[in-house]
């Protein structure tokens, strides 16, 4: 008897993410997987900047609603809310989701051991390589420091 695969997919709230999910939920459907999405929150003060704006590409995205979390300062409702509407884009019930605080690469790799899933999916967004110095990059830590089969999904910005 073949167990169930599992698959996690890492989300962030760049503007690709949706692009990210579809993809991802595609290639974990095809491999008759149990889904679960994460969202990572590591820095609290980019997600009340002016100056950078967390609010996905998902089209139907309330950015009205999600300010209304970050003004109760409930950064974990507002992820929640986040994933909450990526699984409705995805019509899919049975995903889980999580919500975690910390390192994004060393809480995608706990929550993968923790889960023992068989797949992580993230996507890289292309940074300059003076941010990749300076801030380095989620998802060659992920890379660098698991087990686990990696999908990296490329994206890009549109021009």
């Amino acid at each position: 008897m073949e167990t169930q695969k599992k698959v996690l997919i890492a989300l962030d709230y760049n503007t690709n993410a949706t692009e990210i999910a579809d993809i991802a939920y595609s290639f974990a459907k095809s491999m008759n997987a149990e889904i679960t999405l994460i969202h990572v929150i590591e820095n609290e003060t980019y997600y009340t900047s002016f100056i950078t704006s967390p609010i996905t590409g998902l089209f139907d995205f309330d950015s009205a609603t999600f300010y209304q979390y970050m003004n109760s300062e409930n950064l974990v409702s507002a992820a929640n809310y986040y994933l909450g509407k990526i699984k409705k884009h995805l019509k899919d019930s049975k995903i889980h989701t999580i919500v975690e605080s910390g390192d994004l690469a060393d809480v995608i790799l706990k929550t993968a051991l923790e889960l023992k899933v068989d797949l992580i999916i993230i996507g890289s967004h292309s940074q300059k390589w003076l941010e990749q110095i300076l801030i380095g990059s989620t998802t060659e830590k992920v890379l660098s420091n698991t087990q686990t089969p990696l999908l990296i999904i490329p994206t890009k910005k549109k021009k």
